[in-house]
């Protein structure tokens, strides 16, 4: 398969234009556009192999970006973390449920939208839990149902602005893909 330019050019500036956004000051935790990247991506791309660079880059991209920022005491987000392994994993499984999305189908994209936000959240925070993650007083969360559950309810902000993030950002992307390929289709077509 040849890659075009112009989509090879699309997809650096998608994860450019992700990761910075990611890391825009006074934007709500949990509300960017990777769940969302990493459903279009394992729904567009045709070969799966490479559906997963576009979310991953983009947290990358992003991870380094944070770094720098915070090396240079411009942030007091360190872009290196430990569980940052589990986080790249978590976005790989979130990409796999976009296999499933058929990208024409508006019921499809949102029913992923949501289960991959969902997931996420579930996941991440089970992981947080089981690693010994701290809570709001900096005290590890109780290995205790309670514990787990103080988890899930400290994260549900997190929880809401990522899964309005995934909602919007795949109504752009997966909208903008449907109108890009509808017109540039009969561009083709009427050529």
């Amino acid at each position: 398969m040849k890659i075009d330019k112009s989509i090879l050019l699309s997809f650096v500036l998608l994860v450019v234009i992700a990761s910075l956004y990611r890391i825009m000051p006074g934007r709500p935790y949990g509300f960017a556009p990777q769940i969302a990247m990493a459903l279009f991506s394992g729904s567009i791309v045709k070969d799966k192999k490479y559906a997963f660079l576009l979310p991953i880059l983009s947290m990358l991209f992003s991870d380094i970006i944070y770094e720098v920022l915070f090396r240079l005491n411009m942030s007091t987000i360190a872009g290196f973390y430990g569980g940052q392994l589990m986080n790249y994993i978590l976005f790989a499984a979130v990409t796999v449920i976009g296999f499933f999305i058929k990208k024409q189908k508006v019921l499809h994209i949102a029913a992923g939208s949501v289960a991959g936000a969902t997931f996420y959240y579930i996941a991440s925070n089970l992981m947080v839990w089981i690693g010994g993650g701290l809570a709001l007083n900096n005290l590890p969360y109780a290995k205790t149902w309670d514990g787990l559950m103080a988890c899930f309810y400290a994260a549900l902000p997190f929880y809401q602005a990522s899964l309005y993030a995934t909602l919007f950002f795949s109504t752009i992307l997966f909208g903008g893909y449907f109108l890009l390929t509808k017109y540039a289709l009969r561009k083709h077509i009427v050529a």
